[in-house]
């Protein structure tokens, strides 16, 4: 099982890594043959079109494993899979047009970036395919992984149906086995006791599957001790709950053996380049653009009412640091610390005039751009919450804390769906878990998108 599926991965990482040069080698033919009746030849150099295959394909790796194109398991939960090939496709080239801006002493052809383009998205839409359309003719081929499952208990009963109509690695469950003090629910197939299949069962199976529940997991010890003398594979169904994950990795630490069940996104290398860059350079963008609007609001605060430009507030942050964070004032200056305490309600009587109108707009989150600036948060992240609100909701709100393995953003998933404000702090959870699963730069870049086209103006901001 696990060879096979190895096996599926290592071929289609290999296939996509290839990609490029196959770009690049059929853009260089149109370029360079098939065009050159029609257009000027040009004067290129050939090793600085290698050099620039190979940054190609190092940029083209980083953004294939990013978005998933070398993942097997995501191969048959798509339909195109343009989703995933576009943007891969978009970073790769952006970050190829960046290196040839800066880097003139060589001419290169337009026509042959642009090509190489849309060759390496048709190549990946049509590699996918292929490849998806090759694992399934190659299931009616290959024998059938032959699966005695340890455990009869109704865990045991779901992990079999699951098996036998799996997609990667199509299995026959030829038995279970019921482990001492189980009550047998099995009426699908044999049922053995453990002593039976040591001693020999008289039924072939090709790996052993260990089935059990959390509550039995203190056994698993003793059972892989006695099942040790069948020299097979033996595999384990891992189930934790609902706890939500973003992976699983089994890796060593000197000598022990460990388990991720609750990693973030923050351990990725590619996260932290690529999030903290886009941050870097999307807040610095409006920090300066915007020193013109920062302005036109800071005077029209002070002369609206007295008190300071900007307001600072506790928010829970990453890990559930508290932090300070930054707006635009928008209420009256309150003698006691009731804000933070409060949400704000429709026609709340704290506003000022103007602040009124920031709040409306979403301007009063500008400031916020200089937190994302010193590493306090991101622009794209589940929304900060103040420190009273985020101590009540981790113990009423199931898996609340769950948002705080990620850096907090001005906007986010939760907030260009319509969950913002006065709305269902449950629903804001599960958009939370949901771009915890499911982060991408380019799920951050559209969720950027969302916001400047209808997320500014929302109903639930007040």
């Amino acid at each position: 099982m696990t060879l096979r599926l190895n096996s599926y991965r290592f071929y289609l990482r290999l296939c996509c890594y290839v990609l490029p040069l196959v770009a690049f080698t059929i853009a260089g033919y149109v370029r360079l043959v098939s065009l050159r009746r029609v257009l000027i030849q040009p004067d290129y150099d050939p090793r600085f079109y290698f050099v620039v295959l190979l940054v190609a394909t190092l940029v083209w790796a980083i953004a294939a494993e990013t978005y998933g194109l070398c993942d097997i398991e995501l191969l048959f939960r798509e339909y195109t899979g343009l989703k995933k090939a576009i943007p891969a496709c978009v970073m790769t080239y952006v970050v190829l047009s960046c290196i040839l801006f800066f880097y003139r002493q060589q001419n290169f052809s337009r026509v042959f970036f642009a090509v190489s383009a849309v060759v390496l998205l048709s190549l990946t839409i049509v590699t996918r395919i292929l490849f998806r359309a090759l694992l399934r003719s190659r299931y009616g081929s290959h024998a059938r992984v032959r699966v005695l499952i340890a455990g009869a208990e109704a865990y045991a009963r779901k992990v079999a149906v699951r098996l036998s109509r799996g997609s990667f690695v199509p299995s026959d469950v030829v038995g279970h086995i019921r482990l001492p003090g189980q009550e047998s629910v099995i009426k699908e197939g044999p049922v053995f006791e453990l002593e039976q299949v040591i001693n020999g069962c008289g039924v072939a199976f090709d790996e052993l599957v260990v089935a059990v529940p959390p509550s039995q997991f203190e056994r698993l010890a003793g059972l892989l001790a006695q099942l040790e003398p069948l020299h097979v594979p033996i595999r384990m169904v891992l189930d934790i709950g609902d706890r939500p994950i973003v992976r699983e990795r089994l890796f060593q630490l000197g000598d022990l053996q460990m388990l991720d069940l609750a990693t973030t996104h923050l351990e990725s290398p590619t996260y932290f380049l690529l999030k903290r860059v886009f941050d870097v350079a999307f807040s610095s963008f409006v920090l300066i653009g915007g020193l013109p609007l920062f302005a036109v609001i800071a005077v029209a605060i002070k002369l609206n009412s007295p008190g300071p430009v900007f307001f600072r507030q506790e928010r829970v942050g990453l890990n559930g640091r508290v932090f300070t964070m930054y707006k635009f004032r928008t209420m009256r200056v309150a003698a006691d610390n009731s804000s933070n305490q409060l949400h704000t309600a429709v026609n709340d009587p704290r506003r000022t005039a103007v602040g009124a109108i920031l709040r409306r707009t979403s301007l009063d989150e500008l400031p916020q751009f200089y937190n994302v600036l010193i590493g306090d948060m991101s622009v794209v992240g589940p929304r900060p919450e103040l420190t009273f609100f985020a101590r009540k909701f981790a113990q009423e709100v199931l898996n609340y804390d769950t948002r705080h393995r990620l850096k907090v953003g001005i906007t986010g998933w939760a907030q260009v769906n319509g969950w913002r404000g006065n709305t269902s702090i449950q629903k804001r959870i599960e958009a939370d878990l949901y771009y915890l699963q499911n982060w991408t730069l380019w799920l951050d870049v559209r969720i950027v998108c969302m916001t400047v086209l209808k997320g500014l103006l929302s109903k639930h901001a007040y």
